[in-house]
């Protein structure tokens, strides 16, 4: 019988790219950035290729948080502007400190969650910053929502890593058996709770095939949050 259910926050819960791409607007127009790209969505469409990249080595645990902080923006202006550390934190902090006041949602999140949360325990499980993910969550309308936070910093290594669903059963008192992941990323969540032997189901809003070399099979694939009111 399930009890718990794991659910990713960015992309899953809120919307990542939507905020993200506000957020980043205003530092672009903060520092004059378009004196080195002058139209911002090219500029923001090669921030973000870069992002996800580095995102994806963060999880593999191939670079670590500060060397993602720090490269997203170095790599972005290569062979355009070279920038040294501290201006480049500076620039990471105007932007995640930005993302913090951004509340945009994916659609159904506030009404999906409100109508689990009378049956289940719900946890955030994320391999998002500290400093970000509680502000995000908070002024976004989900924290009555959410029973806990559990964060990959936390656990000491990231989604897909089996771990830090060890982490996430001991510090909730939860077993497995009675859990469920749900999130965006096949790599982080499906892939995951596959790891961690505990099923899950993915939110695939773009439709996207299932990878071809993965033994993971998730027990539902959705493509609206809603969906979820018809499972549980």
């Amino acid at each position: 019988m399930i009890k718990n259910l794991f659910i990713d926050l960015d992309d899953t819960l809120w919307a990542t790219y939507q905020n993200s791409q506000e957020s980043m607007y205003e530092v672009y127009k903060k520092h004059n950035w378009s004196e080195y790209i002058s139209d911002y969505e090219t500029f923001w469409q090669r921030y973000w290729s870069i992002n996800e990249g580095l995102w994806e080595e963060y999880r593999q645990g191939r670079i670590n948080k500060h060397q993602l902080k720090t490269e997203r923006f170095r790599k972005l202006f290569s062979g355009i502007k070279e920038w040294d550390d501290n201006a480049i934190l500076s620039f990471n902090n105007d932007f995640l400190t930005g993302t913090t006041t951004k509340t945009a949602l994916v659609p159904g999140g506030i009404e999906v969650l409100s109508y689990l949360h009378r049956y289940y325990r719900i946890y955030i499980l994320s391999n998002g910053f500290r400093e970000v993910q509680s502000a995000k969550i908070n002024r976004s309308g989900l924290a009555p929502y959410i029973d806990r936070i559990i964060l990959s910093e936390d656990a000491g290594c990231n989604k897909p890593h089996r771990g830090i669903f060890q982490y996430a059963f001991s510090v909730t008192n939860s077993r497995g058996s009675e859990s469920i992941m749900i999130g965006d990323s096949w790599e982080a969540d499906i892939e995951g709770a596959h790891n961690a032997s505990i099923p899950s189901i993915w939110f695939n809003p773009k439709e996207n095939p299932l990878p071809q070399q993965s033994k993971a099979e998730p027990l539902h694939i959705i493509k609206d949050l809603k969906e979820l009111l018809s499972i549980f």
